[in-house]
C-alpha cells in the first residue's frame, strides 16, 4: 500500500503526503463502515486521477500554485454525497453500467497514468495534464536527465519481471513488487547520491507536527465545488463497487452496496478535512488481500494503523524515495490497468459496443471520466431501449429450478432415478444485456446446493458484452467450486456470437449438449463419481 499511496498523492499533484493519508484514513474509517468485509479502501489510479484534472482547474489567482482548499473541500463534499446517497439506497445501480463503458474508462485511466509518467520517468517535471505532455513531448524528450534512469530503469525491470523470480524463488512470492521497486530504486540513488528529485522536496515531514494539516472546507463556495464533487462521489460509487463485485466473486461472498458507499462517504469526508485525496475501494489492494489470507475488516484497519506508524516514525526515510521510482511503479500500474479482456477481441466486437467503448476511451482522456461514463451510458440505454422496453413491459423472470422439474427428463424416463440427484437448471429468460444481468446473477445465488448446473439458454432471445461476460464469469465461478456445468439449448445466432467474443474459449464447456441428451449426461456423470 505504501508505494502506491505515495504514487497516487504524485498523480493527484497534491502531493505524496496526501496519498498517504488517504490510505490511512481509508483503511481505517473505510474497514469500519465499509460494507466488504474484505475490502482494502485508499487511494486509487481514477480518483487521483479526477483529482489532478480538478487541480488544474482551481488555482490560486495570480500565482500558479493549487487551490488546496478548494481540492479538499471538494472532497468533503464528495463524501458528504456518497452518505446521501447511501441512505437513499440507489448504489446498486452502477451494476446496470455496460461492460464496453467500464472497459473504456479502464484504459482511458490507464492511458492517462502511462503519459503522465513520462516526465518523472525521465527526470522532468510531471505535467498538469495530457494537452501539457502532449505539447511538450519534443521538448521533454530532448531533456532526459539521465541520471534518473539510473533509477526509474531497474525499478521498471523489477516490477515487469518479479512474477517470473517470484516463480523461482517461493519465499519471495509474499513480497509485492512495488515494494522491491521502491527499496531498490531508492537505494541506487543513496549510494550513488543521485542529483535527482526526491519525494521530500514536495513533503515538509522533517518535523512531526509538520505532517497533520487540517483544512476545514469552505462551504461559502459550495456552489462553485458541487459539480466536481458530484462527479468524484459517482466515480467513487463505480471505482468500489467494481472491486467489491471482484471480491465477491473470490471469496463467494456479498457485499452491501449501500453500506459500502456509507463507508466511502466517511472515509472521504475524513480525508477532506485531514489532507488526503478522495479514497476508494481498491481493486489491486483487495485482491491482495483475500490471496494473503484476510477474512475480516481488521485486515485493511491494520494497514492504515501500520501506515500511520511509518508517517509519524519513518518520514525521513519515506522523504528519500526518487520520483522516478515511483514513476516506474505507476508507469506499470498504467498498463496493467488497460482492460486486456477486451482488448484481444475488439476486432470481433459489435459495431455499436467497439463505438462506445472507443468514444469513452477517448473522452476519458481528453475531457472528463465521469462525462465519458454518462456519454457511454446514455449511448448504451438508446442502442438498448427495445430490449429495456421488453423488460418492462414482459413477464421475463429468470429462474433456478430441481432437475426433476425440468423438461430435459423425458415422459417415458423414471423421474425418480433424478429426484434424489443435487442437480439444478438456471433458466435466464429474455435479452441478456446489460439490463439484465445482475437479476441473474441474483437469482443464481439462491440456488439449493448442487454438484451440476444446466444452464438451458432456450428462452434467451439475445446477448450482448456485457451478458456474455457475466454469463462466463458466474460459470467460472461455478466451476471454480467444482460444479460441473453444462450449457444446452443455445439459439444459433447467440452462439455465433458468443463464438466470435471467445465465450467458448474462456469457460471451456462443449456448446453442442442437446436437450435430450442432457438427462443422460448427468446419469453418466454420477456413474462415473460412483
Amino acid at each position: 500500500a505504501l508505494p502506491l499511496a505515495l504514487a497516487f498523492g504524485e498523480i493527484s499533484q497534491l502531493g505524496p503526503e496526501a496519498g498517504i493519508w488517504s490510505a490511512i484514513i481509508g483503511g481505517i474509517i473505510g474497514g469500519i463502515f465499509g460494507g466488504c468485509i474484505v475490502g482494502v479502501s485508499g487511494p486509487t489510479a481514477p480518483m487521483a486521477s479526477q483529482i489532478a484534472i480538478f487541480m488544474g482547474a482551481f488555482i490560486i489567482g495570480g500565482t500558479n500554485n493549487p487551490d488546496l482548499v478548494a481540492a479538499f473541500s471538494i472532497i468533503f463534499l464528495s463524501g458528504l454525497i456518497l452518505v446521501g446517497i447511501s441512505l437513499l439506497k440507489i448504489s446498486k445501480f452502477i451494476h446496470y453500467v455496460p461492460y464496453s463503458v467500464i472497459a473504456g474508462f479502464m484504459c482511458g485511466i490507464g492511458v492517462i497514468i502511462i503519459l503522465s509518467q513520462i516526465n518523472p520517468f525521465i527526470g522532468l517535471e510531471a505535467k498538469r495534464n495530457i494537452h501539457e505532455v502532449f505539447n511538450g513531448l519534443s521538448n521533454s524528450l530532448q531533456n532526459i536527465n539521465i541520471r534518473a534512469l539510473y533509477v526509474s530503469i531497474p525499478s521498471l525491470v523489477i516490477i515487469i519481471f518479479w512474477n517470473s523470480i517470484e516463480n523461482k524463488i517461493k519465499i519471495l512470492s509474499n513480497i509485492p513488487s512495488p515494494l522491491v521497486a521502491l527499496v531498490v530504486g531508492s537505494s541506487i540513488a543513496y549510494f550513488m547520491n543521485l542529483d535527482i528529485a526526491y519525494i521530500g522536496q514536495k513533503m515538509n515531514i522533517t518535523e512531526n507536527d509538520q505532517i497533520l494539516s487540517i483544512y476545514l472546507p469552505d462551504l461559502s463556495r459550495i456552489f462553485e465545488f458541487i459539480g466536481p464533487a458530484f462527479s468524484l462521489a459517482g466515480l467513487a460509487i463505480i471505482d468500489s463497487l467494481l472491486s467489491c463485485k471482484i471480491a465477491d466473486n473470490m471469496t463467494g461472498t456479498h457485499h452491501n452496496s449501500d453500506r459500502e458507499t456509507f463507508g466511502q462517504g466517511m472515509a472521504n469526508m475524513v480525508a477532506g478535512i485531514f489532507g488526503g485525496i478522495s479514497t476508494a475501494t481498491a481493486t489491486t489492494q483487495t485482491v491482495g488481500n483475500i490471496t494473503f489470507g484476510a477474512r475480516t475488516p481488521l485486515a485493511t484497519i491494520v494497514k492504515g494503523l501500520t501506515l500511520l506508524f511509518i508517517l509519524f516514525g519513518f518520514g525521513n526515510l519515506v522523504a528519500s524515495i526518487p520520483n522516478a521510482c515511483l514513476a516506474a511503479i505507476l508507469f506499470k500500474l498504467g498498463i496493467d490497468i488497460l482492460d486486456y479482456r477486451i482488448m484481444p477481441i475488439l476486432r470481433k466486437l459489435p459495431k455499436i459496443d467497439l463505438f462506445i467503448f472507443i468514444i469513452v476511451l477517448f473522452v476519458t482522456v481528453y475531457k472528463d471520466l465521469m462525462i465519458a461514463v454518462s456519454i457511454g451510458v446514455i449511448f448504451s440505454i438508446l442502442r438498448s431501449s427495445k430490449e429495456i422496453n421488453l423488460i418492462f413491459k414482459s413477464r421475463f423472470q429468470h429462474k433456478i429450478i430441481p432437475f426433476y422439474k425440468s423438461d430435459f427428463i423425458l415422459k417415458k424416463n423414471n423421474i425418480n432415478k433424478y429426484l434424489d440427484l443435487p442437480v439444478s437448471v438456471l433458466q435466464p429468460q429474455g435479452p441478456l444485456f446489460f439490463g439484465s444481468v445482475q437479476p441473474l446473477i441474483n437469482t443464481y445465488s439462491q440456488a439449493p446446493y448442487h454438484e451440476i448446473l444446466v444452464i438451458d439458454m432456450s428462452q434467451v432471445t439475445m446477448i450482448d458484452l456485457s451478458g456474455s461476460f457475466t454469463l462466463e464469469d458466474l460459470i467460472n465461478n461455478i466451476k471454480s467450486k467444482n460444479i460441473k456445468v453444462f450449457i444446452s439449448n443455445i439459439d444459433d445466432n447467440i452462439k455465433h456470437r458468443l463464438e466470435k467474443m471467445d465465450f467458448f474459449k474462456q469457460i471451456d464447456i462443449n456448446s453442442n449438449n442437446s436437450k435430450s441428451s442432457i438427462a443422460s449426461l448427468v446419469l453418466q456423470h454420477y456413474k462415473k463419481v460412483n
